[in-house]
């Protein structure tokens, strides 16, 4: 007879490091970092890299930090839904007081950083946007209105505006159009995840759009959140922002998107939910990695 399997326990660093959503945070600081390339005409100098450096860092540890004091606030409903049941707070792993004060340090280290080493403007609009997600998305929207996401999205759109304002010490009209494209991406995104995980959703209480609305209402919404996306992604060549090379990356991810909702709305399956979803995210890192080249090859 075969010895039961070991019980594996994760350090104390991973259970921190788990609190900050590593996954997400990594596409905060992407479209963060394209927001700084895109400020710079040209390659950018050794003194500008240095500031890139550090505002990424801050931003990771002011998200982060967000991210953490979420994990407080809905340990209860992670508890209850299989897609989060894993966190450390949500299993009791670790405790209120201690996720908190980790919070708070992040926030407090990441936005010194921001302030001293960057320029005040791009702190207060980092510590501004945990603000619009630690309490108001999180606190607020997110239990009351099944437009939780498409509200609360500004808070997560704000990466490529913190990145702009890093380099220049301004916000300009085209970190509002990368700002607005996130925006808009944001509710199609996570109605995909809603749809397959309406039952976690039912379950924790949340007023999702699935659960509040149904599903086919859902459906219909994302399909059309992909049409205005797809216009708002041209807006980049539209400005003079970029070259060829966004917009032919931008035509075929928008309507790949589009495709995909419409495939949804017209014959839905949780399989199908899931494979939108994910395309949501190779359209969003795609489409701004493209930026990034047009920048450089015809910039």
């Amino acid at each position: 007879m075969s010895a039961p399997s070991p019980i594996v326990q994760s350090s104390v660093f991973q259970q921190f490091y788990a609190l900050t959503k590593p996954r997400v945070i990594q596409l905060i600081v992407f479209c963060a970092l394209i927001g700084m390339v895109l400020a710079v005409p040209g390659m950018p100098s050794w003194a500008q890299v240095q500031v890139a450096l550090v505002a990424c860092l801050g931003i990771w540890l002011v998200a982060g930090a967000a991210a953490a004091f979420n994990c407080i606030v809905e340990k209860g409903i992670d508890a209850k839904m299989k897609r989060t049941a894993w966190r450390p707070t949500a299993k009791g792993e670790l405790g209120n007081r201690q996720t908190l004060l980790f919070s708070a340090a992040l926030c407090g280290v990441g936005s010194s950083l921001l302030y001293f080493w960057v320029n005040p403007l791009t702190m207060w609009l980092t510590f501004a946007t945990f603000i619009g997600y630690a309490v108001v998305y999180t606190v607020i929207l997110k239990p009351l209105t099944p437009q939780n996401i498409v509200i609360g999205g500004a808070s997560g759109a704000m990466p490529p505006v913190l990145g702009w304002a890093a380099l220049t010490n301004n916000v300009g009209p085209e970190a509002l159009i990368l700002f607005l494209i996130i925006f808009l991406w944001t509710p199609p995104h996570f109605w995909a995840l809603a749809l397959y995980r309406v039952e976690d959703y039912r379950k924790s209480g949340l007023p999702m759009l699935p659960v509040t609305h149904g599903n086919e209402f859902t459906r219909l919404m994302v399909l059309l959140y992909t049409f205005i996306l797809f216009a708002a992604c041209l807006l980049p060549y539209v400005y003079g922002m970029s070259g060829w090379i966004y917009l032919v990356a931008a035509v075929v991810l928008s309507f790949g998107f589009c495709l995909y909702a419409y495939w949804l709305w017209r014959d839905y399956s949780d399989e199908l939910a899931r494979k939108t979803f994910r395309f949501s995210l190779i359209h969003l890192s795609a489409l701004f990695a493209a930026l990034l080249v047009d920048h450089y090859v015809l910039g």
